[in-house]
């Protein structure tokens, strides 16, 4: 498994798409999403409202992460942003994601966190991945659900965010539980 302090981001490839090391340069392509009010209510914190903020927020040197943009093989646009980061527990990583919005319902995250959860169970040996999901986010829910984690808890007004206190639901995949080659 990698160290907590290696934040290498490796290239990794799926039927239609390439999930490689976000940089600054995809703020363009993203903004649009995270500009819209609408598209960020189950995040923590509101939609940005200037392409510089949004830049500095994607690539934050200090943030101890690591951040994939996926990328169409067929037209080489932008297709959504998949993070990993560090658990409190060394093996243990928190995922998270977001689809390009005219990107929605084509299945780009449930094709792209496939490829990142087989990835980083296959080839970092992480022994557990879990995602913290507002409770009331029920797309992002069944996504999770389909790719085999498991509700683990609610906690209930975990999190104050932009929107207000929120109930936060927890779900795990133990690297016992994984099925390789399974996609959705």
């Amino acid at each position: 498994m990698s160290s907590a302090l290696v934040l290498d981001t490796p290239t990794l490839d799926t039927d239609r798409f390439t999930l490689r090391k976000l940089v600054r340069e995809d703020t363009a392509a993203l903004f649009p999403t995270f500009s819209d009010e609408a598209q960020c209510r189950f995040m923590s914190q509101p939609h940005f409202t200037t392409m510089d903020s949004l830049a500095d927020w994607l690539t934050d040197p200090t943030w101890p992460g690591r951040s994939w943009a996926a990328i169409d093989k067929s037209d080489g646009s932008l297709a959504g942003r998949y993070v990993a980061y560090p658990g409190r527990d060394q093996g243990v990583l928190e995922l998270g994601y977001i689809t390009a919005a005219h990107r929605q319902g084509q299945g780009v995250a449930a094709e792209c966190v496939a490829a990142l959860v087989g990835h980083l169970f296959r080839n970092e040996g992480y022994r557990k991945l879990f995602a913290e999901i507002d409770a009331e986010n029920a797309a992002s829910v069944a996504l999770i659900e389909k790719l085999g984690f498991r509700r683990e808890g609610c906690l209930r007004q975990h999190e104050t965010t932009h929107k207000g206190v929120c109930d936060m639901l927890v779900y795990g995949l133990l690297h016992g539980e994984w099925r390789s080659g399974t996609t959705p």
